[in-house]
């Protein structure tokens, strides 16, 4: 299987690259992000590309794929609509819509958030947005599931690019043990959403839209 990693150098994109680079029915990882992860493997391709919203300089390196794990994305607090949509609708169409055309069928697995709204008209704008990205998304020709995470524990050494997150996992981390065991359904990992997104990748799910008790499925057989 070779596959697309956009926004690697993330939080959930380093837990996927992970888990491909030691998969061995993958035999190509490419990632695609403004920053290369300087990660160092055999199977591993970068393509740094400073323009997100376009994808014609690249195109003829995104064919011949089987699958995309669609990570990049950005917080919402402090932003206005318009520079959150940019990001979060705009790069995910324009690699999304490039992909369908030269890769029709593939499986892209997009990861959203727990509280996404679908109907577009709820009162959170970042709800909205990411439900717009998602029914756009699922308009296309391509396999594509949505993923929407609630809670997500960094593993493997893994942090969150955002300092605020950091922060935040940082003041958790006591409390995991705890919050594992009072939550033990509702809590998942880097490393588990690197494997659910694989899992999906290599044999579909019956639902489009997982939540997080359809991730933890997934990652449980």
């Amino acid at each position: 299987m070779k596959v697309l990693v956009f926004g690697a150098t993330g939080m959930v994109g380093q837990g996927v690259l992970r888990e491909c680079l030691q998969a061995p029915e993958v035999e190509l990882v490419v990632t695609v992000g403004r920053g290369a992860t300087g990660g160092q493997d055999a199977k591993l391709r970068e393509i740094v590309l400073a323009d997100l919203s376009s994808y014609a300089a690249i195109e003829a390196q995104l064919t011949g794929f089987d699958a995309c794990f669609f990570t990049l994305g950005v917080a919402s607090s402090g932003m206005k609509q318009a520079d959150y949509e940019r990001i979060t609708y705009g790069f995910t169409l324009a690699a999304a819509d490039t992909l369908a055309r030269v890769n029709p069928g593939m499986t892209f697995i997009y990861v959203s958030g727990s509280g996404t709204d679908s109907s577009e008209k709820g009162l959170m704008m970042w709800a909205r947005v990411k439900g717009r990205t998602e029914n756009a998304l699922l308009r296309l020709p391509l396999q594509a599931y949505m993923f929407r995470p609630g809670f997500i524990e960094p593993m493997d050494g893994i942090e969150s690019k955002t300092p605020s997150y950091r922060i935040f996992y940082k003041v958790l981390k006591p409390l995991l043990p705890l919050l594992r065991r009072a939550l033990p359904r509702q809590i998942l990992t880097t490393r588990e959403m690197g494997q659910a997104m694989l899992s999906v990748a290599r044999r579909g799910y019956r639902k489009r839209i997982l939540e997080t008790r359809d991730i933890r499925a997934v990652v449980e057989g």
